[in-house]
């Protein structure tokens, strides 16, 4: 840069230079400082929160700091001893009367709190309201910055910060020269000021070279501070990407270890199956796992039966009182905590002994009993019963779009997956409320139980129907659409199969589905919310909210959690899906008493036991063992009576009677593996019909073009969106904050077809149905509904 542009570019400024960065100081402060004001919204007081050892109400004190809602026993403790904590950003704020309110973050933590009265109420719920949509933006912001940082190409944004730093730096050069010309020039100036003759022109000199001298240096630090501006935001950048790259060399190094560990293990296991085997079989060689290195880890074969006696007797441990979800308390702080010290949870191991029956006899009594079971005129399974309406048995084919999906999911390891955007290629194009449906695919099930003779025949056949839930995960590998806050979807097969449901996204943050269906003789509902890690072999969905069914004939009531589901092989080979962990099935009401306690085993292969079994007990209340389960949730359950009891209390053994087949999986068409492994049912779910609500999932634009096999469009579609519900809550949070400023209520987000309400028998708030819909659908008036789509 020449020393005339240098010139004529600092004088025009030169005037306004000191004070427009002064005042770009002062902006850049007060821009800072309200960034903070907002992104930290702090409220402390006392409040009574509900503590379980006490059984009652005990003050506390309360602080809600940077999204986040702490309580201590006094003030004093703020500085060095926090009892409790709940983040805001995934939590549900419910309002239970005029003075109390609960705050759950969807299972695992909930704080039950009462003001003093109700103007106290309504500013805490307004402030934490406030706080939660803070809370939501701040972390949003955040991760779309990670994903920025993630997706730069670094050469590229190297050099174009170099070329820009080096630009900047020989201005810097240019200014320190014409300050060095320009001083030097002033000092003569000063000295021949000093010699006394002709003052007056030498004196306008001086000033001459003074004025040059201050244009420079004021150019100099124009150009110091955009120097400085650059360098401090690209090292800020570059601070990120480095912490970026060092939380996935942390997270890799955590994965490689644990592969490390995994080979290891695998490597015993084997050594130790190929000992026992060497000595079965008198010396037979056993190949070692080096041996097959391009060996893929695959499913189970389909079909695995329960025929072997090995199989039908086996050990079950029941867990104590602690380990029932059901009697588990959801809020996890130390005044709840403390209430457990030093009490003492046994388990229970219980042997089931099958009788040994003649296999032609056993064989035979399973095909009579198959054979009464869908006998019966109130049972109707899919595509045994003439429907009203000609339905669809199958999808257009999926398109082959070879997709890596490490290379999308490799920045996601440690986090949420259900909150992260992840394109249609790894979809199936049904909205997660259609996935929550197939649950009712074998109903017929619930029908028979609705029949049952007794309590505990009637709970032996709920626990097949939550096992038959999961006969189509075993090859589901694609992710479901996340519905959009408002979103519904009913199925009405009762002329068919005897049910029809309705199901809604009834929260965002965190997302969480309400559903309600009714049956032959029974009505069942369930709360559904997830959360899901990406371990980086693979993901695992831990699955909160509870499920539940009620008889109508005798008021039975169970209710019930489900199992984890992890989806393996995320780096290389197959994707296969494993369904375990304990299940617990608790009686309520008239059934109060009455359990059932599954066990999903987890895959191996190096077990004696059949892959993918379930394994259970139906207990009386007096804990007596009357029922026994045995099966493969992905292909058959059976069911035996237990015919005596023997050994002692704490280790019992129960003899069973011959075992008869009470659920088998209807096998999809040859074909499925073509369209995403749908059932037949699962096909039908997104079919177009007519007459539903405007904020159906068959309405929904992405997952319909993604169907018809237009990919790049539904992508589209699916981001325009998602973008839209971003605009609406951004809209909500904006309407909330004028509140809070004016000092008014703001009521949250209410479902349309649910409302929340206390559970009966416990301290939970549930989303319930409030009824209404289909005389809504009956009359075509959706005039509550909103525009989402």
């Amino acid at each position: 840069m020449s020393e005339n542009n240098i010139n004529k570019s600092i004088a025009s400024n030169d005037s306004n230079l000191l004070s427009t960065s002064s005042s770009k100081r002062t902006q850049d402060k007060m821009s800072d400082d309200e960034t903070t004001k907002s992104n930290k919204i702090s409220k402390s007081g006392w409040l009574l929160k509900w503590t379980n050892y006490l059984k009652g109400y005990q003050k506390r004190w309360f602080v809600l700091s940077n999204g986040v809602l702490s309580y201590y026993r006094n003030q004093t403790e703020v500085a060095h001893t926090c009892r409790g904590t709940i983040s805001l950003h995934g939590a549900l704020i419910h309002t239970v009367d005029s003075c109390t309110f609960v705050i759950s973050n969807g299972g695992t933590q909930t704080f039950h709190i009462k003001a003093s009265n109700e103007v106290e109420r309504q500013s805490w719920v307004t402030a934490l309201e406030l706080a939660k949509a803070k809370a939501i933006r701040a972390i949003e912001s955040e991760e779309e910055e990670e994903d920025n940082t993630a997706n730069v190409i670094p050469s590229e944004e190297l050099n174009t910060v170099v070329r820009d730093l080096t630009i900047k730096l020989e201005n810097l050069k240019t200014c320190y020269d014409l300050i060095t010309k320009h001083g030097s020039a002033l000092q003569r100036a000063l000295a021949e000021l000093e010699s006394g003759e002709d003052l007056a022109s030498k004196n306008k000199i001086v000033n001459e070279r003074a004025t040059l001298f201050r244009i420079s240096s004021n150019a100099m630090i124009n150009a110091c501070t955009d120097y400085l501006t650059t360098a401090q935001t690209q090292g800020h950048k570059w601070s990120k990407m480095i912490q970026h790259v060092n939380d996935q060399k942390l997270h890799l190094e955590e994965m490689v270890e644990q592969l490390a560990r995994q080979h290891s293990h695998l490597e015993q296991a084997a050594a130790h199956q190929g000992q026992r085997a060497h000595g079965a079989h008198g010396g037979a060689s056993v190949t070692s796992p080096s041996d097959d290195e391009e060996n893929e880890f695959y499913d189970a074969q389909e079909g695995a039966s329960i025929a072997s006696n090995e199989d039908t007797s086996f050990i079950l441990k029941i867990p104590g009182p602690k380990s029932s979800q059901h009697q588990r308390e959801m809020s996890n702080d130390e005044d709840d905590r403390s209430s457990s010290e030093g009490e003492e949870y046994n388990s229970q191991k219980v042997l089931v002994v099958a009788e040994s029956t003649d296999q032609n006899v056993l064989n035979s009594a399973d095909t009579t009993d198959r054979a009464s079971i869908h006998s019966s005129n109130s049972l109707t399974p899919l595509n045994q019963k003439t429907s009203l309406v000609k339905r669809r048995t199958k999808v257009p084919d999926k398109p082959n779009h070879p997709l890596n999906l490490w290379s999308i999911i490799k920045n996601c390891i440690g986090k949420d997956l259900s909150k992260i955007p992840m394109p249609v290629n790894f979809n199936e194009p049904l909205s997660l409320l259609q996935r929550l449906t197939e649950d009712f695919e074998y109903a017929e099930l619930l029908d028979k139980a609705a029949q049952a003779k007794t309590t505990c025949e009637q709970l032996a056949y709920v626990a097949a129907f939550t096992i038959s839930s999961y006969s189509t995960t075993a090859n589901r590998t694609g992710k479901p659409f996340n519905p959009l806050l408002g979103e519904t979807y009913e199925c009405d097969r009762t002329d068919d199969l005897g049910w029809k449901c309705i199901s809604e996204q009834v929260s965002h943050h965190p997302p969480m589905a309400a559903q309600y269906c009714e049956g032959r003789g029974w009505r069942s509902w369930q709360e559904f919310t997830m959360t899901s890690k990406f371990r980086g072999k693979y993901i695992q969905v831990v699955p909160l909210g509870n499920a539940h069914v009620e008889f109508t004939a005798n008021g039975n009531k169970f209710s019930w959690r489900k199992v984890t589901t992890t989806v393996h092989n995320i780096i290389v080979g197959r994707l296969w899906v494993d369904n375990h962990g304990d299940m617990e099935i608790i009686g309520e009401n008239n059934a109060t008493g009455y359990k059932c306690h599954l066990k999903y085993l987890p895959y191996s292969y190096f077990t004696r036991d059949s892959q993918r079994r379930v394994k259970g007990v139906v207990m009386d209340p007096e804990k007596q063992v009357k029922w026994v389960l045995n099966g493969t949730w992905d292909n058959k359950m059976e069911l035996a009576s237990v015919t005596s009891t023997s050994g002692s209390p704490e280790n019992p053994v129960y003899r069973t009677s011959n075992y008869k087949t009470i659920w088998q999986r209807r096998l999809p068409p040859a074909d499925c593996d073509k369209y995403y492994n749908f059932t037949t049912l699962a096909c039908q779910l997104n079919e177009p019909e007519e007459g539903v609500a405007p904020t159906d999932s068959r309405l929904r634009p992405d997952q319909r073009l993604m169907e018809n096999a237009q990919w790049d469009e539904s992508n589209s579609e699916k981001l325009r969106l998602e973008e839209q519900q971003r605009q609406r809550r951004r809209q909500r949070e904006a309407e909330a904050e004028r509140a809070t400023i004016e000092g008014r209520p703001y009521p949250p987000y209410e479902p349309i077809w649910f409302k929340k309400e206390k559970e009966e028998g416990t301290d939970n708030v549930i989303h319930v149905y409030r009824g209404q819909y289909w005389e809504c659908k009956s009359k075509q008036d959706w005039s509550r509904c909103p525009s989402i789509f």
